[in-house]
């Protein structure tokens, strides 16, 4: 059965070359170990979602820009998170301030091409049906 997330879980980006951590906010009111726990809606660049170091997609216009300068090599650059839409399933039977939970299976796109994962859901003990 898949965990809840909570504030400190650990992601991943797969563009990104380093983990970084999610930060959720305590408004929607509710504990998971004594942690905030996290809805699908906590999706939001530099404030939920943290840089993971150095990005490595062509398609983010700075590495792009930079590559190219480059001639050609490859050149990573600062990561900054463009994630414009929530985290993806979720958890629909489990409601959090009245949006799906989000539990460790789900994943959130990057406008340059990367996918996020939960590598550390943040909680071990709750699980989520």
């Amino acid at each position: 059965m898949p965990q809840q997330v909570t504030m400190g879980a650990m992601l991943q980006c797969s563009f990104g070359m380093a983990p970084s951590s999610l930060v959720v906010l305590p408004t929607n009111r509710v504990l998971a170990e004594n942690k905030p726990a996290a809805n699908i809606m906590d999706h939001v660049p530099l404030l939920n979602i943290m840089p993971f170091g150095m990005c490595q997609s062509l398609a983010n216009p700075t590495v792009a820009a930079a590559t190219s300068a480059a001639m050609g090599v490859l050149t990573p650059m600062p990561c900054i998170p463009a994630t414009s839409a929530p985290w993806v399933p979720g958890a629909p039977t489990v409601l959090i301030a009245n949006m799906p939970a989000l539990d460790n299976v789900s994943q959130c796109m990057c406008m340059w091409g990367g996918v996020i994962q939960i590598t550390n859901p943040g909680a071990t003990t709750v699980q989520i049906p």
